[in-house]
């Protein structure tokens, strides 16, 4: 079954189903997978740190990454996914306007997410980072194999 994961939420699921997201520009978009179980999930979080909007982070954990990571991770837990066995894979973290953007949204989301597994010990196994192109990113949880998809960059005449 294919289940699209919209910017600010998360989508787990089991062996058959397939995830996507689309439009990831500066947003994250982490991929995790248990070969073993086939079972995993994906995240779309816009934003790098909740204290910016408590109230908002409590209503939707999963449009910051320093609070939709680790329910994520939680989540294929409950599927029977095992943290030595995880696949990790992130995508995204761009500068749609351009590399002198101002908030740098997309860099700053990669740094959170870089500290959050590297305080938990977790290694990213694959990512496709930075740029100013958008991405579609689907995870098939039979196989495991991630695609990621770049839609062309946008000129102005």
């Amino acid at each position: 079954m294919k289940q699209i994961v919209a910017v600010g939420d998360m989508k787990v699921g089991t062996n058959g189903d397939i995830l996507v997201t689309h439009a990831l520009g500066s947003c994250l978009g982490l991929i995790i997978y248990d070969p073993e179980a086939k079972v995993g999930g994906m995240l779309h979080a816009m934003l790098p740190l909740s204290k910016i909007n408590p109230q908002k982070a409590e209503a939707n954990p999963y449009m910051f990454v320093d609070k939709g990571v680790p329910l994520l991770f939680k989540a294929v837990y409950g599927l029977g996914g095992q943290k030595q066995r995880m696949v990790v894979k992130a995508a995204g973290c761009g500068s749609p306007l351009g590399k002198n953007a101002m908030f740098k949204i997309g860099e700053r989301n990669y740094t959170v997410l870089k500290k959050l597994l590297w305080k938990n010990s977790i290694i990213l196994e694959a990512e496709d980072i930075g740029g100013t192109a958008s991405r579609t990113v689907s995870l098939d949880l039979s196989t495991g194999q991630t695609l990621v998809k770049i839609r062309e960059e946008s000129k102005v005449l």
